[in-house]
C-alpha cells in the first residue's frame, strides 16, 4: 500500500516538473522568438533615418519665403564625409537661395540662365540657382554624426505642392552616393530616395503685410486678435480656477472618505473584540 502511494507520489511529481519544464521552455521560445522580431525592427528601420533629408524651419508655403535644414546623416563607418551638393528642380526655379555659413564648410551657390524670366517684387530676374555646394574645410561628418546646412529659399512655386531636391554625398574614400531617386506614388521608398520639401497652401498675404480679402488691414486683425485673446485669457483664468475649486473639493471628499473607512474599521474591530467577550 505505502509503495503504491510512493509510486504515484514519484510519478504526480516528475508529471508535475515535465510540466514546469515544458512551460519554461514555452516562455523562453516566446522570448527568443521576441527578440528576433524586435532586431529585425531595428535593424531595417534603422537604414530609414539615414538618408539625406530637407526640413523647414516652421513651414514653407507656396509663393512665399522658408528657411530649410539639409540634414546630412554619415551612413559609413570607416569613412567621413567631406562634400555635400543640393540640385534645385529647373521646372520650378528658384531666383533666391542663400546659405547660412557653416564652420568648418564652404558654401558655394552655382546659377544658370533662365529660358523664361521670373518676376520678383516688379522685378524681372533673368537667373537662378540651380545647386549649392558645400565642402569640409576643416571640419567632417564623420561615423555616427549628422550635419545641418540652412539654407534661405524664395519664391518658392504657386504651382506644386513638393520641391525634389537632388543631393549628391561625398566621402574621403572617394565613395559618391547620389541621393536623386523621385519618389513614386503608390510604390515603396526608394533605395537612394531624393530629399523632399513638402510645400503648405499659400495665404492671402505671402509677407504677412497689406490688405486682407474682408477688407481690415493687419492692424485691425491684430487688435480683433489681442480682444479675442483677452477674452479667451479670461476664460481660460475662470475654467482654470473653476478646476482648482474641483480639485478643492475632491482632495477634501478624498480625506473624508479615509476618514470614515477608518472609523469603520475601528468599528469592527471593537465589535468583534466585544462579541468575543
Amino acid at each position: 500500500m505505502n509503495v503504491s502511494r510512493t509510486a504515484h507520489a514519484s510519478r504526480t511529481a516528475h508529471a508535475s516538473g515535465a510540466s514546469r519544464g515544458s512551460g519554461a521552455a514555452r516562455l523562453s521560445r516566446v522570448a527568443v522568438a521576441g527578440g528576433i522580431a524586435l532586431s529585425s525592427v531595428v535593424l531595417l528601420s534603422g537604414p530609414a533615418f539615414a538618408h539625406v533629408g530637407v526640413q523647414p524651419q516652421g513651414e514653407a508655403r507656396q509663393g512665399g519665403y522658408a528657411t530649410v535644414n539639409v540634414k546630412v546623416p554619415n551612413e559609413r563607418d570607416n569613412a567621413s564625409t567631406i562634400k555635400v551638393e543640393v540640385n534645385f528642380p529647373a521646372d520650378h526655379p528658384l531666383a533666391s537661395v542663400m546659405p547660412q555659413p557653416v564652420p568648418g564648410w564652404t558654401p558655394v551657390v552655382t546659377k544658370a540662365k533662365l529660358a523664361k524670366p521670373l518676376e520678383l517684387h516688379g522685378k524681372k530676374i533673368t537667373e537662378a540657382v540651380t545647386k549649392v555646394t558645400w565642402t569640409a574645410d576643416g571640419a567632417k561628418i564623420g561615423p555616427g554624426q549628422f550635419q545641418q546646412f540652412p539654407l534661405s529659399l524664395g519664391r518658392l512655386p504657386e504651382d506644386t505642392d513638393q520641391l525634389v531636391i537632388k543631393a549628391i554625398q561625398t566621402y574621403d574614400n572617394n565613395e559618391v552616393v547620389r541621393w536623386i531617386e523621385e519618389p513614386k506614388e503608390g510604390a515603396g521608398e526608394p533605395q537612394n530616395p531624393a530629399p523632399v520639401l513638402k510645400l503648405s497652401a499659400a495665404t492671402d498675404d505671402h509677407h504677412g503685410g497689406g490688405t486682407a480679402a474682408d477688407g481690415k488691414t493687419d492692424g485691425a486683425k491684430t487688435e480683433d486678435k489681442a480682444g479675442h485673446d483677452e477674452k479667451a485669457g479670461d476664460t481660460a483664468h475662470a475654467e482654470a480656477a473653476g478646476s482648482g475649486d474641483s480639485d478643492t473639493t475632491a482632495r477634501v471628499l478624498g480625506v473624508v472618505g479615509i476618514l470614515v473607512g477608518i472609523a469603520g474599521v475601528a468599528f469592527g474591530v471593537l465589535a468583534g473584540r466585544r462579541r468575543s467577550a
